[in-house]
């Protein structure tokens, strides 16, 4: 049988290791797809070490949500792919399905999309879990319009400059909160930039809303983040968070007539319900990316399969520069 190499591991919390493995067959419904690039989030170093108890995955395993490369191979009933194609997809390292960190993967079809032809292999692996968790909070949950005011909190983050780039291609009015050294960065996608560190919820919602406070806020920061979200909501706003865990007062929320929507992005992946939508909005990201209106923010260090541990404590150091990928086979 042919054999690739991956990334393996053993157990939670242990460095991987890399082996020459069987490589999978497609089954029905599924493509084999030779892996050029693995984007790497921070939700995959809490998988490794044990702390996502909401995207288990098994050990010993594959880790790497994210990926770019081409097709090998289609399974028996894929028609919308063929050998060659260039495509990228969020497709496995949780519940049990095999990562990115490999040669090879077998994955359902549904959740693949056409590569943008104008990005490369490793900015097109940096896009699968960002923006589909941006576009099912902004678009899906809030159904962002022309001329609203939408606030991005962490808005520097790999959710949040997707979040700002697809608000601002919709037609919004986008305002990003962050740290004041992200400022340099947020201010190019198009946002204003506001600076958690040296101005109150209260004076910024007067300044940027008159009082009213914003349409649509996305937090993708979670814990008091979330409070800060329904403090600067307007009345019949819409608040969204991606990490909407914890026990939060609704009553700034309930007083404005305000709702609320959480969104969890693995849901398709642990269940295999609504994997065609993950498939269609990725159709999305092609198009903006090919429109000129999304661009991934890269961190420029580049890893292998043999220096991924090194990936995954840049991240777990907070001295990331954009999204993390590694290199896996030919760009």
């Amino acid at each position: 049988m042919p054999t690739m190499k991956a990334a393996i591991l053993e157990t939670a919390d242990a460095s991987f290791r890399i082996a020459e493995i069987e490589r999978p067959v497609p089954a029905a419904g599924q493509v084999l797809v030779r892996i050029a690039a693995s984007g790497v989030n921070p939700l995959d170093t809490k998988i490794r070490a044990g702390a996502a108890a909401h995207a288990r995955h098994p050990f010993p395993a594959i880790l790497g949500i994210d990926l770019a490369g081409v097709v090998q191979e289609v399974g028996e009933g894929v028609t919308a792919f063929r050998s060659g194609d260039e495509v990228y997809g969020m497709t496995g390292g949780v519940g049990g399905h095999q990562g990115s960190l490999a040669e090879y993967a077998s994955v359902d079809a549904r959740l693949l999309a056409t590569k943008p032809a104008n990005l490369s292999m490793r900015e097109a692996a940096a896009l699968p879990l960002i923006f589909i968790t941006a576009w099912e909070g902004l678009v899906d949950r809030a159904s962002v319009q022309h001329g609203q005011r939408v606030l991005i909190l962490g808005a520097g983050g790999g959710v949040g400059h997707m979040a700002i780039q697809i608000a601002i291609s919709r037609g919004a009015v986008v305002y990003g909160g962050a740290s004041g050294s992200k400022a340099d960065y947020i201010q190019p996608l198009g946002a204003t930039p506001i600076d958690f560190n040296s101005q109150d919820v209260g004076d910024y919602v007067q300044v940027y809303t008159g009082g009213k406070g914003f349409d649509v806020v996305y937090d993708t920061v979670g814990g008091p983040s979330l409070d800060t979200a329904f403090q600067a909501v307007g009345r019949f706003g819409h608040v969204v968070s991606a990490l909407g865990w914890g026990t939060h007062a609704l009553a700034p929320l309930s007083f404005k007539a305000a709702s609320y929507s959480g969104v969890f992005t693995l849901l398709p992946l642990l269940t295999g319900e609504g994997r065609e939508h993950h498939g269609e909005i990725m159709q999305e990201a092609t198009a903006l990316a090919e429109a000129g209106k999304l661009i991934p923010r890269l961190d420029p260090n580049e890893f292998t399969l043999e220096t991924v541990g090194d990936a995954h404590e840049l991240i777990t150091s907070r001295k990331a520069r954009g999204k993390v990928v590694v290199n896996i086979g030919r760009p």
